[in-house]
């Protein structure tokens, strides 16, 4: 029998917990089942094992029961599952994709103020976004100016980390900032300041690393807490966009990010309507958001080369208006789990194999 292959473009960490089992928040199976399913051969390895020249790589196979390592041909269609950073890797994968490989979201760390750029284009999303800027001491104090609330947040990093808020307090300014730059950092520090002239730490902050500063988003709350979503947005079978779920995560008390990282919880939207917003009609709530989410990725795949697979961080306003807060190229599908959307979370891995499945076939016609 001669395997059709897809390749699951992964990190060390994942690759070396394959073996054994454990692979935390990726649920590798699904992709074996959908692999079933679509009558194609998951198979996962990383950047290094590839071979400039080399037709052929060892990569992890189910078999039976376990995975095995497997001489493979390079597979024509790959995911890519991992982050990698620099200009060198950049260079690497883009090699691939102009050596023939099909290969889908084949950069998936892509600058927040380049992603705002690119949907600032569409005039009729500007009401839907936050004004973004990069965030040095002369755009802050022009933001400071017009408005009340500001995030300040890394350009380029995930799950909360390095978040800050800037908001008014009186006569003053306060300044909400992590204890650390850890993943799973809980403890917060506040810094109060007169006028407009930032303090000397977050001036440090701003030169070590490239942040950006936004208008804080009108959020709709829950419970007294801001919330927004996480909306998964995919190519499917039919090589179309397709919005395979979402869920509601909720600030902790006190708080302002909503990251489950950072200690925010997962709810159902249609829970958060019921109890907070029943004056809105759940059904024109959630059309709003799938529409406003297929939008985004829409623009965005005619933009970045080869994206499929899209985690959205959408919010929407006590009125259920859509705001879009980030895109999120490697979408971390353990919410849909958490939050009990068995299926939802199921459909997250499935697609993916589906769209390979289409590419495939659109590649021997």
């Amino acid at each position: 029998m001669q395997h059709s292959y897809v390749g699951i473009l992964v990190n060390d960490k994942l690759y070396n917990s394959i073996p054994v089992g454990d692979t935390k928040y990726e649920a590798i199976d699904f992709y074996v089942e959908a692999g079933r399913r679509y009558g194609v051969t998951p198979c996962f390895f990383r950047i290094h094992d590839v071979r400039s020249a080399n037709p052929w790589i060892k990569a992890y196979v189910k078999q039976d029961d376990r995975f095995v390592l497997t001489r493979v041909p390079l597979p024509v269609v790959i995911h890519n599952r991992a982050l990698y950073h620099g200009r060198k890797k950049f260079r690497e994968l883009g090699s691939w994709a102009d050596g023939g490989t099909l290969f889908f979201n084949q950069w998936n760390r892509y600058s927040k103020l380049q992603t705002q750029h690119i949907l600032l284009n569409e005039t009729s999303l500007k009401p839907h976004l936050p004004e973004t800027f990069t965030a040095t001491s002369r755009h802050i104090d022009m933001m400071m100016k017009q408005y009340d609330k500001l995030i300040i947040k890394p350009d380029q990093s995930g799950v909360g980390r390095g978040i800050m808020l800037l908001e008014r307090n009186g006569d003053n300014w306060k300044l909400t900032f992590p204890a650390s730059l850890s993943v799973h950092n809980r403890r917060w520090k506040q810094m109060e300041f007169k006028g407009n002239r930032i303090p000397s730490l977050l001036t440090r902050w701003l030169r070590k690393k490239k942040f950006i500063v936004q208008q804080r988003l009108p959020l709709a709350t829950f419970q007294g807490r801001p919330f927004d979503m996480r909306v998964s947005v995919q190519r499917d079978g039919s090589g179309e966009w397709q919005v395979t779920g979402l869920v509601a995560k909720v600030a902790p008390h006190n708080r302002f990010l909503t990251n489950v990282a950072q200690g925010g919880s997962l709810q159902q939207l249609q829970d958060i309507l019921a109890q907070e917003y029943p004056q809105l009609q759940q059904q024109d709530v959630f059309q709003a958001i799938h529409e406003f989410s297929l939008k985004i990725a829409r623009i965005l795949g005619s933009s970045l080369p080869h994206m499929a697979d899209l985690g959205l961080d959408i919010g929407i306003t006590k009125d259920g208006v859509p705001l879009f807060i980030e895109c999120n190229g490697k979408d971390q599908r353990y919410a849909f789990r958490e939050a009990g959307m068995t299926e939802e979370w199921k459909a997250s891995y499935y697609n993916p194999i589906a769209y390979s499945k289409y590419l495939l076939d659109q590649r021997k016609q």
